[in-house]
């Protein structure tokens, strides 16, 4: 408290619920730029809990929003009016600098003043994972992309969780558990990575020196506005979420089997429980892997959403479940629709005939339901070689022996190309209504033509295609995981047009997912490993980096507001990885 009360100087009182700042460098008194000033409750208030620790299903709350804004080149910020209900705190980030925290009722119209870090491990430790990914020693750059694939996939590398002592024991029970939740990382690596973690990141934390600065923030930032309201817990996973027509932003729970719906502009939240069907295992087909997971009500890992065009009705795919669940938004009840077969259904997106398009990653398909004769179709995708077909053929059988106790993903030999599961995964609807999807282990983009249902496969010059959008001209935007790029691949013309993020230290982030504001023209990019979203102007070629306000915002999805905003969440597995242990929702105002 007495140094919060050392470096502000107060010039005139003003009401709590404003004030005007100006943010100095506390030794110079030079005016900071693009500061972070966040401001958030001294203690969360108590939301409804009734429901096993959540609140109660189709019952409207309130939720508090916490606010953040960045200081412009004369270093001022003026904090947001709406601080109502319980006492708020503020608190100021800047790379370079030590945090300062302090009640906002102390703060009145005048000076906060920023005391630079020079301690090299805080000054380390401060940084996003991305400078302790890219420091990290990994012996080759083929190692590193593979690592960058089968280590980032759910979680950040390099955080402050990842990154603590572990022994090469400690590091290899944690890969054999990683393999059991679904890496596919290589079994020459599985034996090879626990001592190289080991050593690596304990020579970072004795030479903090060799974690290199990230990208500093841009002046852009003093026009930017974030919000954030609570979702779920620490045993949450806030993993998609789907901006609707009328407004609502809605999230799906992957851990906790509960569908979230915001009304940003009131703050007014409801959560709707996912039916249980009477057989449902814990875990659902995948019970297996949610076995030593300490708290969870999951029997289908609710994973990607989409909104009819025709009546507003959501499809969600649970990715333990050889289902898609509907939800009316207007009853708020649920309808299951049965696929018969597939497994794993993942990504999701619904075509102007109002037909429900989604992958099925691990039986290696595309499938569709029909909403006007309610039947599916599946596609079956081409395989590597009679392994890989029988393997994804008969997927649902291993996952049934390992249900009932057989190991197999620790005991199965696996390769850097991960064959036997080629992984189709993100989905797109072009203008034209063709279908196109992403298959992350087998670097590739695929195309159905649902006129004639031909399936053609094409090779990405790059690695891991993760998920991918339509801009407005029909071209498709590929986030390029490993490689800390996007790609446009045109099919007019057959070619992939690269743009690298511009992360630094370079190479160092793992962009999962994107989304495209065709009225703009923008590309809005995940930074899972830096903290941030990205977006790219296309015409010009223009990147812009946004910091978000807390650590660890591995984000996985993101939607277009019409007034060029976005909306994200953190949904990092686990969630307790994140700065404070509170998934969010997030709204981004860029200007």
């Amino acid at each position: 408290m007495k140094n919060s009360l050392r470096a502000l100087t107060l010039l005139l009182a003003l009401p709590a619920t404003a004030a005007t700042l100006q943010v100095q460098d506390e030794k110079t008194g030079q005016p900071l730029a693009t500061v972070m000033l966040r401001v958030f409750p001294l203690k969360a208030p108590a939301l409804p809990s009734s429901d096993g620790g959540y609140p109660p299903p189709g019952q409207p709350f309130q939720v508090w929003r916490e606010h953040t804004v960045f200081s412009d080149a004369q270093g001022r910020a003026e904090l947001p009016d709406e601080q109502a209900g319980a006492p708020q705190q503020l608190r100021l980030r800047k790379p370079g600098y030590q945090d300062l925290t302090l009640p906002l009722a102390q703060v009145k119209n005048g000076v906060l003043r920023l005391q630079r870090e020079t301690d090299p491990l805080r000054l380390a430790e401060a940084r996003p994972a991305n400078a302790w990914l890219a420091a990290l020693d990994l012996g080759d750059q083929a190692r590193r992309l593979h690592f960058q694939t089968q280590c980032t996939f759910c979680h950040q590398q390099g955080n402050a969780f990842l990154r603590r002592e572990r022994s090469e024991q400690e590091w290899s029970e944690a890969i054999q558990r990683m393999m059991r939740y679904g890496s596919r990382l290589s079994s020459e690596d599985q034996k090879a990575l626990p001592a190289i973690l080991a050593k690596g990141y304990q020579a970072l934390r004795e030479h903090p020196e060799r974690v290199g600065a990230t990208a500093p923030w841009a002046p852009e930032l003093a026009q930017a506005r974030i919000s954030e309201w609570p979702v779920g817990d620490a045993m949450s996973q806030a993993h998609d979420v789907l901006l609707a027509r009328d407004g609502t932003l809605y999230v799906a729970d992957n851990i906790q089997d509960r569908l979230w719906a915001l009304d940003p502009r009131s703050g007014r939240m409801t959560v709707y429980k996912i039916p249980h069907l009477p057989g449902d295992e814990p875990g659902g087909l995948l019970s297996a892997r949610l076995r030593e997971f300490p708290r969870h009500d999951s029997t289908s890992n609710a994973h990607s959403l989409a909104e009819s065009p025709r009546d507003g009705h959501l499809f969600i795919t649970p990715s333990a479940q050889r289902r898609i669940v509907e939800f009316d938004p207007a009853k708020g009840d649920f309808r299951l629709h049965e696929i018969g077969g597939g497994f794993y259904p993942h990504t999701i997106r619904i075509d102007a005939q109002d037909r429900v398009w989604f992958t099925l990653a691990l039986s290696n398909q595309v499938g569709m339901l029909d909403r006007s004769s309610g039947q599916f179709k599946r596609y079956d995708l081409p395989a590597r070689g009679f392994g890989e077909r029988m393997t994804t053929r008969y997927i649902g059988a291993l996952y049934w022996l390992m249900r009932h106790g057989l190991p197999l993903t620790n005991w199965l030999k696996v390769d850097r190309a991960g064959t036997g599961t080629p992984l189709p995964y993100g989905i797109e609807v072009t203008p034209d209504g063709r279908v196109w999807f992403a298959r992350l282990h087998t670097d590739e983009i695929g195309v159905i033509d649902p006129r004639t249902d031909e399936v053609r496969m094409i090779a990405t010059p790059f690695k891991g295609p993760r998920r991918l959008r339509a801009d407005a001209q029909g071209r498709l935007w590929i986030a390029a995981f490993p490689e800390s790029a996007v790609v446009c691949y045109d099919p007019a013309s057959g070619r992939f047009t690269r743009y690298d993020l511009p992360v630094l230290p370079k190479g160092s982030d793992t962009p999962y997912s994107l989304n495209v504001d065709k009225a703009r023209g923008v590309v809005w990019v995940n930074g899972n490993q830096s903290d941030s979203l990205y977006a790219l102007e296309i015409a010009s070629g223009r990147w812009t980096q946004y910091p978000l306000p807390r650590r660890v915002a591995f984000t996985r999805d993101v939607e277009i507001a019409p007034d060029g905003s976005v909306y994200t969440s953190t949904s990092s597995f686990p969630s307790w990885h994140v700065e404070d242990g509170q998934p969010t929702l997030i709204h981004l105002q860029p200007r």
